[in-house]
């Protein structure tokens, strides 16, 4: 079983009932679990003052542990990015430790990709995904396990369909699509917007860029990736692919204009495939995403797959 090392690098714990249960079904489940002493320390709506989690991150990269884990995301890790270690956090990659979070993490996944090219996870919580009242989703507990045992090598899903005027119809009709090797990369959308036009967003051509969110409206949603687009960043993708986007509020002023809209406008403006119905983002079930690995695109009708090495 494998050494966890838990830390707060972003939002202050609040759930404390939750942190617990989440220990607690990590160690039932075999693994070590090892707690950054100041994973519950509180500075406003952060997990201490920007050194306290600077340190903290550092002490995570010095752990020797399997896996660096964030109790919970939030905000708080764009302010930070001038100043972590990133060669401290690469060199602990490179010595088979590996690092996974989502939401707010994003931040941290561009900048050392940006800064050294080391790889990540997109994955997990602690809180979130461990510490609820329910049992772990299965299917984030699987993806989690094969990450651990060094077994993951793809994540597949069904493309959902599309509804138009004519009625439904699938979101892909045409040959199966095989892309080359591309780069895997992306995250939160509001978290990697922030970092356009500065250096902690990878210069990545020819990759295939995933997107989730949560609490953003539609038009919120797209006026985010209309600054994507205008930057040149989708067009230069093999790819873009869109995870969930939970709590997405709709208002009477949209008549219509929901995020199907925006997916829509979106491949309107591209000749770069965009897909839909990746299971990852601020929901239970969610696969886990290498983060900077070379990765292959399959979609062949409904069906859509993404494959990469096993050793990650």
């Amino acid at each position: 079983m494998a050494h966890i090392y838990i830390y707060s690098p972003a939002g202050a714990v609040r759930d404390k009932a939750g942190l617990k249960r989440g220990i607690k079904r990590l160690e039932t489940q075999g693994h070590q679990v090892e707690l950054d002493k100041d994973v519950l320390t509180g500075f406003q709506r952060f997990a201490g003052d920007d050194q306290t989690r600077l340190k903290a991150i550092s002490r995570a990269a010095t752990s020797d542990a399997d896996l660096a884990l964030i109790t919970r995301g939030g905000y708080g890790m764009t302010r930070l990015l001038p100043h972590i270690n990133y060669a401290a956090i690469a060199a602990s990659i490179e010595r088979g430790m590996r690092w996974m979070g989502y939401s707010d993490f994003s931040a941290l996944q561009a900048a050392l990709y940006a800064r050294t090219g080391a790889a990540t996870l997109g994955g997990a919580a602690l809180i979130a995904d461990f510490g609820g009242i329910d049992a772990p989703d299965d299917i984030m507990q699987a993806c989690f396990d094969d990450v651990l045992a060094g077994h993951s090598e793809g994540a597949g899903w069904m493309l959902p369909k599309l509804k138009s005027e004519s009625g439904v119809r699938e979101q892909y009709a045409q040959k199966p699509l095989s892309s080359k090797a591309g780069k895997l990369w992306g995250g939160n959308l509001a978290v990697l917007t922030s970092l356009i036009g500065t250096p902690y967003l990878p210069q990545i051509t020819g990759g295939v860029l995933w997107f989730e969110d949560t609490g953003e409206s539609p038009y919120q949603i797209e006026r985010m990736l209309t600054q994507w687009l205008h930057a040149g960043i989708l067009a230069k993708q093999r790819a873009i692919v869109f995870g969930q986007f939970s709590q997405s509020k709709l208002y009477s002023h949209d008549k219509g204009f929901n995020l199907q809209a925006v997916v829509a406008w979106v491949r309107s403006q591209l000749k770069t495939p965009v897909l839909t119905g990746l299971p990852f983002g601020h929901v239970p079930t969610k696969v886990m995403l290498p983060f900077g690995a070379s990765v292959r695109l399959l979609c062949d009708g409904s069906d859509a797959m993404l494959l990469w090495d096993a050793a990650l």
